[in-house]
C-alpha cells in the first residue's frame, strides 16, 4: 500500500505540474498577443482561435483565473511533494552515516528544495518561455482549458478580482478588461528600427516610417530656413527684379519687405509673373502683388504646423521668436523633405549636405544636431544650439577662421558613460559670421587619448 500510494503521489505531483504550467502558458501567451493579431486568427473561424479572441477579451478576469489555478496547483504540489519526497531521501540519507537525529529536518529541506526547483523550472520558467517565443500557438492549445477552469471557478475568480479592482480604484485607477493596443509614438518608432535591425524592414522604409513619426514631435524652429538665408525683395522692387532674382538664386518665393524681414508685408511668386503683360513688368511695384503670408510660433509643433502651411496659397509661413521678430521661414517644401528626406530640383545647388571626406565627414553647419547623428553617428551632448555650427561656436567660445579645429565629445549609446567619443571638428568654409561647412572626424575614446599620455 506504502509504496501504491508513494507511485500515485508522484503521478499526481506529475498532473499538478503539468496543470501550473497550463496556467502559466495560457497567462503569458494571452498577455503577449495584440488585438489586431487576435482578431485577424479569429476571422479564420477556427474554433480554437474563437477561444483566445474570447480570452483575451476578458483579459483580466482570465489572468485572475490563472493566477488562481497558479496557486492552487503549486500550493497542491508543495503539499504532496514535500512528504513523499522527504519519504525517499531518509533511505538515502541513513545509507549516507548522517546522524539519525538530523535525518528528518535534512530530508524536509531537501525535498522543499526539489519540490521548489522542479516546479519552477517545469511549471514555470518553460511554459513562459515558451509562450514568450510563441504565443499564438500557445494561446490557442491553452486558452480552451483557460477559458473552462474560469467558467468553473466564477465565484472565486470575482471574489478576488473584485477585491483587487476595489483596492485600485481606490488609488484612482480604473482597471482595464483588456491590455492597450494602442502605441506611443516612441514606442512604434523602437519598433521600426528593431524591425530593420533584424531585416523584417528595409532600410530605406524604416527612416521613412521613423521620420514620420518623429515629425509631430519637432517643432517650426527645427523646420525652417534661417533669416540669414532667406533672399528678399523690397516692397518698391518692380516685378522684373522679381524675374532677375529668381533667376539669380532659382528661388520661386520671395518675402517682399519694407527694410527688413521683420517688416514683411508678403510672399510674390515667380509664376505671378506671368499674368502680366511684358510691358508692364518693370513698372509694376511687388507691393501691389504681395500676398499676405501666416506668421507662427517658433514653438508650434509639425502637425499644427503643417495645416498652416497648407492652407495659405503659396504654401509658406514665417518662424516668429519669442521676441517677436522673424527668425525664419518654413515652406511645403521643407516639411515634406523632414519625412523624405533631401528633395532637389535643377535649382537646387547640387552638393549633398553631407559627404564623405577621407575618413571622416564633410557638413554643413546649418545641420541639425539630429541629422549629423543619423548620418555620421556623431552624437552630441544636449546643450544650447540646434546646428553643428552652433555646438562648434559654442566649444570655440568665438568666431573661427577657416581651418581652425576643435574637439568635441559625443557620446556611444552602446559604450560606457565614463567613456566618450573624441570627434575633431575642422572648419573648411565661412559664411560671413556663420560657419558653412565643416569637417568631423572620429579620432577616437578619452581613455584610449588619456593611456597614451605618460
Amino acid at each position: 500500500m506504502s509504496v501504491l500510494f508513494t507511485a500515485l503521489s508522484l503521478l499526481a505531483i506529475v498532473v499538478l505540474t503539468f496543470g501550473t504550467a497550463l496556467f502559466v502558458a495560457a497567462e503569458f501567451s494571452l498577455t503577449a498577443l495584440e488585438r489586431s493579431t487576435v482578431d485577424a486568427n479569429a476571422r479564420s473561424g477556427d474554433r480554437r482561435d474563437a477561444f483566445v479572441q474570447r480570452a483575451h477579451r476578458t483579459l483580466s478576469f482570465q489572468l485572475s483565473g490563472a493566477q488562481l489555478g497558479i496557486s492552487i496547483t503549486t500550493l497542491a504540489t508543495g503539499y504532496l511533494a514535500e512528504p513523499v519526497l522527504a519519504r525517499l531521501l531518509n533511505p538515502v540519507l541513513e545509507l549516507l552515516h548522517v546522524p539519525a537525529r538530523a535525518v528528518p529536518g535534512i530530508a524536509l529541506v531537501l525535498a522543499i528544495l526539489i519540490a521548489t526547483s522542479l516546479s519552477m523550472v517545469f511549471g514555470e520558467l518553460v511554459p513562459k518561455n515558451l509562450a514568450v517565443a510563441r504565443p499564438v500557438p500557445t494561446a490557442r492549445s491553452t486558452s480552451g482549458f483557460q477559458l473552462a477552469f474560469s467558467m468553473v471557478m466564477t465565484p472565486a475568480i470575482k471574489a478576488t478580482n473584485g477585491t483587487a479592482n476595489w483596492i485600485l480604484r481606490r488609488f484612482g485607477i480604473e482597471p482595464a478588461e483588456e491590455l492597450r493596443s494602442a502605441r506611443s509614438p516612441e514606442e512604434l518608432g523602437s519598433l521600426v528600427r528593431s524591425s530593420a535591425e533584424h531585416g523584417s524592414l528595409d532600410p530605406a522604409t524604416a527612416a521613412l516610417v521613423n521620420r514620420s513619426l518623429q515629425f509631430g514631435s519637432r517643432i517650426a524652429e527645427e523646420f525652417m530656413t534661417p533669416r540669414t538665408e532667406i533672399e528678399v525683395l523690397q516692397a518698391d522692387d518692380t516685378v522684373a527684379d522679381l524675374v532677375a532674382a529668381a533667376d539669380d538664386t532659382g528661388f520661386s518665393r520671395f518675402p517682399v519687405v519694407e527694410g527688413d524681414l521683420d517688416e514683411t508685408i508678403g510672399i510674390v511668386h515667380v509664376k505671378q509673373v506671368f499674368a502680366l503683360p511684358a510691358e508692364k513688368r518693370s513698372t509694376t511695384r511687388l507691393r501691389a502683388l504681395a500676398i499676405p503670408v501666416p506668421k507662427v510660433p517658433s514653438t508650434l509643433d509639425g502637425d499644427a504646423l503643417m495645416a498652416q502651411v497648407r492652407s495659405h496659397g503659396l504654401q509658406t509661413a514665417l518662424v516668429v521668436d519669442e521676441y517677436g521678430g522673424t527668425a525664419g521661414m518654413v515652406t511645403v517644401e521643407d516639411l515634406i523633405e523632414e519625412i523624405v528626406g533631401d528633395v532637389r530640383d535643377e535649382h537646387d545647388d547640387s552638393t549633398p549636405d553631407v559627404q564623405k571626406a577621407g575618413t571622416g565627414w564633410r557638413v554643413t553647419g546649418l545641420l541639425r544636431i539630429d541629422e549629423v547623428a543619423e548620418a555620421t553617428g556623431f552624437r552630441a551632448p544636449e546643450g544650447e544650439y540646434e546646428t553643428i555650427g552652433g555646438l562648434v561656436l559654442e566649444t570655440l567660445g568665438h568666431i573661427p577662421e577657416p581651418g581652425e579645429s576643435v574637439e568635441l565629445t559625443a557620446f556611444d549609446p552602446d559604450g560606457p558613460l565614463d567613456d566618450p567619443v573624441r570627434w575633431q571638428a575642422t572648419v573648411v568654409e565661412m559664411d560671413g559670421r556663420r560657419i558653412d561647412q565643416l569637417v568631423l572626424t572620429e579620432v577616437g575614446r578619452r581613455g584610449d587619448a588619456e593611456e597614451e599620455q605618460p
